[in-house]
């Protein structure tokens, strides 16, 4: 019988429906987060999966139950939440998404009052209220409200359009021809909408916004064959596909050839340097791609550990001016600290337009590594593997540095590999990364071999 474990990260509480997650779960989260926070209001929003509404209704009866109003923004991308807790000078937000998780699987993620995701010393405490059951129930006379507001959506297109990095003027007349797939997610509107008001020409599949995930929810290139094919079909400038909550970015070319995740990110780190001067915040799971443009335009790169929160946390210590996660999250904190496809989507298409390049051109610009990400159940035993593997490495990877802030990380001298626990699957995850191809598959195949 399959076993369903309710996963418990600084990236939020995440399960499947009816077995790891379920309304008593999801409701005493709500109370334990409103207690957490004690005062003010709390911003609500989800993608569109099936049990949004279910989940949106259960934490918001947590939420009332101790006390706090709440601010239903509807479906909206999680940026949008992040972005209305800061202006609604909220003192927290939860988005309803278990981001590229299959339908089935819903989520919880917490914000601060900065819009930010909690940072691992708030969730410990917030946890330590659920798990203690102490919770800061009202009598009647001191529930909190409900309130909808729709117009969430339109504002943060707004906003976008308003950074002054975002050249508009070169977009609106490079005329691009774009196709959007946002997986009939919670950017089915907000994207295309975006786009059009840049000046492109929008072609859409899959944004009916109707939470039915025609292909596995994931923007990796093995899921994006039809908007690759319809790249081709209406000869666009590019593709671009988003996930369920539209804070990941990947690139189609105007070949109708799958971009790596990776690159969105490097494209906008790109943008931005050329811009503006200040640390590059990335983490561990990031390509030497980005490292290299971000040195190579005059910036200290910083890495912190995967997740979200993660490298916010590190911006702020830091003082990043860009950054964000391998896996096509754009973080541009000039406008809001969080993973946001609608900035990445920004700065691509401004980096296209002052270039004068087509996106293959411009990708032909930057340093050529081959990366190869590979996932796998995670073992019982997973951490005495990695222990005996990080003894065992010297003879495959010869000299390395060893990294051991989230998981192991080894940079040698032909490139990287790293082995960590998910924090959003029952997974382990192994990124392998050098300058030739031949190399990245062998060691993959070899690391994989050992942990099975």
């Amino acid at each position: 019988m399959k076993k369903y474990k309710l996963m418990k990260s600084i990236s939020g509480i995440r399960g499947v429906i009816g077995k790891s997650l379920d309304p008593v779960t999801i409701t005493t989260y709500g109370a334990a987060f409103g207690s957490y926070l004690k005062r003010g209001k709390v911003v609500i929003g989800s993608d569109t999966r099936p049990s949004g509404e279910m989940v949106r209704r259960a934490v918001t009866s947590g939420l009332m139950a101790v006390g706090r109003d709440v601010i239903d923004i509807g479906i909206v991308p999680t940026p949008t939440v992040e972005i209305a807790v800061k202006d609604l000078k909220a003192t927290g937000g939860i988005c309803v998404t278990a981001s590229h998780n299959p339908a089935s699987w819903n989520a919880l993620k917490f914000f601060n009052a900065s819009g930010e995701f909690l940072t691992l010393a708030q969730y410990q405490q917030m946890n330590r209220i659920f798990e203690s059951g102490r919770f800061a129930y009202q009598p009647v006379e001191k529930l909190g409200s409900l309130s909808h507001d729709p117009s969430w959506v339109d504002k943060h297109i707004k906003k976008t359009l308003a950074v002054k990095t975002i050249n508009r003027r070169a977009v609106k007349r490079a005329r691009f021809t774009v196709v959007v797939d946002a997986i009939n997610g919670a950017g089915s509107e907000a994207l295309p909408e975006l786009l059009e008001r840049l000046g492109a020409k929008v072609h859409r599949i899959n944004c009916k916004g109707d939470g039915n995930f025609v292909h596995e929810a994931e923007p990796l290139p093995k899921n994006l064959g039809q908007l690759a094919r319809a790249v081709k079909r209406h000869k666009a400038d590019l593709g671009l596909a988003c996930d369920p909550d539209c804070d990941r970015l990947v690139l189609i070319d105007e070949r109708g050839r799958p971009v790596h995740e990776e690159l969105t990110l490097t494209i906008a780190v790109y943008q931005v340097l050329r811009k503006r001067h200040g640390p590059t915040v990335i983490n561990l799971s990031t390509s030497r791609t980005t490292a290299d443009i971000a040195k190579a335009l005059g910036s200290r790169v910083w890495f912190s550990k995967v997740g979200e929160a993660n490298v916010v946390e590190m911006m702020n210590k830091k003082g990043g001016v860009i950054g964000g996660e391998g896996n096509g999250g754009v973080i541009y904190p000039e406008f809001h600290a969080g993973r946001d496809a609608l900035i990445g989507a920004a700065l691509v298409l401004s980096a296209l337009a002052e270039t004068k390049r087509t996106l293959s051109q411009l990708l032909e610009t930057f340093p050529r590594y081959y990366n190869i990400k590979a996932k796998a159940t995670l073992p019982d035993d997973f951490d005495r593997r990695l222990a005996r593997f990080e003894k065992q490495a010297a003879d495959l990877l010869g000299r390395s540095k060893v990294d051991r802030r989230d998981g192991l990380r080894f940079d040698f001298e032909a490139g990287w590999l790293q082995l960590r626990k998910s924090n959003t699957e029952p997974i382990f995850r192994l990124i392998v990364e050098t300058n030739d191809a031949k190399l990245t598959e062998q060691l993959r195949r070899k690391v994989i071999k050992f942990f099975k």
